[in-house]
């Protein structure tokens, strides 16, 4: 008898669980229309763009586009430029993404290329949690620090500094 009452109270547990994540849903799409992946509309790429890949099918990692170069905050605290290319390798993700407003057209903040370039070579003490590629990207377009410990974080971040839903469209780099 023991048996069915456990099986029933992970199945309640269960719909719990798959409500609430559906709940969180419906609040992150308030404020990202498509994420990567989901709009193939081809965006060109300008300086001070964020951009993003996808890492191993579960995370994302996002620099700022300079120059046809991509600067990021590397997982040993290198904050560097690189190719797109680059940016790619060994990573999950074969396309990269570019933030835009609703219209396809990329959300650039005014300082992010030159906060990002000012900040090459140097080293930040990299943190997966506490001080990652995507709080070096807030960094950048926003001149303030900000608590980002995930992409869902950066994405309301973004949100509110843009005052604009968001989209992430595919990178035209040519």
């Amino acid at each position: 008898m023991p048996v069915p009452l456990l099986w029933l109270g992970a199945g309640i547990a269960a719909l719990y669980a798959g409500d609430k994540l559906q709940q969180s849903n419906k609040i992150k799409r308030q404020y990202v229309k498509h994420y990567p992946g989901e709009d193939n509309s081809l965006v060109r790429v300008q300086d001070g763009s964020i951009v993003c890949c996808g890492i191993f099918g579960v995370f994302e990692h996002t620099g700022i586009w300079v120059d046809g170069n991509i600067i990021e905050l590397k997982g040993n605290g290198l904050i560097r430029g690189i190719s797109p290319e680059r940016f790619l390798t060994k990573r999950s993700g074969t396309r990269i993404h570019v933030l835009c407003d609703t219209s396809g057209e990329p959300l650039i903040s005014p300082h992010a290329a030159a906060t990002a370039v000012a900040n090459l070579y140097n080293y930040s003490d990299y943190d997966l949690i506490k001080n990652n590629c995507h709080r070096f990207v807030f960094k950048c377009v926003s001149n303030s620090e900000q608590s980002i410990t995930s992409f869902s974080d950066l994405n309301l971040a973004l949100f509110r500094y843009f005052a604009s839903p968001l989209s992430w469209c595919l990178a035209d780099l040519h």
